[in-house]
């Protein structure tokens, strides 16, 4: 972005959304920002979530600064995860974001709705 009134989103602006706002991320670093956690920790809290792709995201996250990974010599050895200060900057935008997608998910259901409804209409034409 270059300027207050002109919105250019480039594609390190588009790769680092992309990988910051995909399907867990979100997820996880709700997690992080209450407190650290081990891999298995964030596993129970985000149940839904494969061991493949809580990878994949976390290391992500850890790419872009937003996340650090931490190896805790125990045994078997672990490894925490907790939020950097960078990424605790991503804190009140995202949670912009959040409510207004909460105070409009009514207008945004309607909208599926009649896009739906029209798309299946045009369907059932062309047959």
């Amino acid at each position: 972005m270059d300027t207050a009134n002109e919105l250019r989103i480039g594609a390190p602006h588009r790769e680092l959304l992309d990988q910051i706002l995909d399907k867990w991320s979100l997820s996880v670093l709700n997690e992080l920002c209450e407190r650290p956690c081990r891999f298995n920790e964030l596993r129970r809290a985000i149940p839904e979530v494969t061991q493949k792709s809580l990878t994949a995201t976390l290391r992500r996250l850890e790419r872009n600064g937003v996340v650090d990974r931490e190896v805790v010599s125990t045994r078997p050895v672990a490894v925490r995860y907790r939020i950097t200060p960078l990424g605790k900057t991503m804190r009140p935008p995202i949670d912009v974001l959040l409510a207004w997608a909460s105070q409009n998910m009514p207008a945004i259901e309607r909208a599926r709705q009649g896009f739906d409804a029209r798309e299946e209409e045009e369907e059932h034409a062309a047959t």
